[in-house]
């Protein structure tokens, strides 16, 4: 058991803190790292996997409410451009140079790719880095106690946590189902956790938030890792640079697309992730 002192809190003090931090985060400009690994099953083996982790990268990420995202990853030493991916909320662009493809497709996968990276989409990150508010017309919010396993920072050995679970139910087209549950680590009341849920109750995405900095009067993690266990991938951000709620123009959202590059639309073929690759004609189509 962590021997830090616990802090107290209401449902309506930790629905508030949930609130009052969506409400007062409206953009970020991030300068990060960002790693990643993917798990695979190992062929003919249903109950062994294999872990791969990717070398660790550099790069930009840019965040403006309601749901536009942009992140650009680099390549390591030259630093050229190795991805630039942008989204509105429902549909992305994703552009690769050092593979000269552009990439378009809905931020709703129907079927997700062998290839666990190729599931990744921009709301993914977007829904994991900033808390939604509790909308009251919508959802309801239940508290429940509870603990979980933690790594203490001094010890380095495992130690139960106690927290709250902020539990969030969401009604949509007259049905009521599990959104999300939000932990609160009680020795500091910050969230520490977020695990969102699909319609089937699985959790979709696993986000968690450790090194919360002070940035202009905001607490804000400097490292999430976000781990999408259905697609078996995890990404982690560590924030090198952080600027909050400074103005974003539209056309920072912008990607061009080469006229060269070869134009793929994962929504094309039967509603799977599967790739289509364009005609020449549309290849050459200019960006709208």
């Amino acid at each position: 058991m962590s021997t830090a002192a616990l802090k107290s809190a209401t449902l309506e003090e930790l629905v508030n803190i949930i609130d009052s931090s969506a409400s007062r985060l409206q953009s970020l400009k991030a300068t990060v790292d960002i790693d990643t690994s993917v798990t695979k099953q190992k062929k003919d083996k249903a109950n062994e996997y294999k872990v791969t982790d990717n070398p660790q990268i550099s790069g930009y990420l840019l965040v403006r409410k309601p749901e536009m995202l942009r992140m650009k990853g680099l390549v390591p030493v030259v630093r050229n451009t190795m991805f630039d991916m942008v989204s509105n909320g429902k549909t992305f662009e994703l552009s690769i140079p050092v593979q000269n493809k552009f990439i378009v497709g809905s931020n709703q996968i129907s079927k997700p790719s062998a290839q666990p990276l190729e599931n990744l989409r921009p709301q993914h990150i977007f829904d994991a880095l900033l808390l939604k508010p509790i909308d009251p017309q919508n959802e309801i919010a239940i508290l429940e106690q509870g603990s979980e396993q933690v790594k203490d920072p001094k010890t380095h050995k495992d130690v139960e946590q106690m927290d709250y679970e902020v539990i969030i139910i969401r009604r949509e087209n007259q049905k009521w189902y599990l959104s999300r549950k939000i932990f609160f680590n009680r020795a500091d009341l910050m969230p520490h956790r977020q695990l969102i849920y699909n319609l089937q109750g699985q959790v979709a995405t696993d986000a968690q938030y450790d090194n919360f900095t002070d940035y202009s009067g905001v607490q804000f993690p400097s490292i999430i890792q976000i781990q999408r266990p259905i697609e078996n991938y995890w990404i982690k951000l560590s924030v090198t640079k952080l600027d909050l709620n400074e103005p974003i123009q539209d056309n920072q959202f912008a990607l061009v697309r080469p006229s060269s590059a070869q134009f793929i639309n994962l929504d094309q073929r039967n509603g799977s992730a599967a790739a289509l690759v364009a005609t020449p004609q549309d290849k050459a189509k200019p960006q709208e």
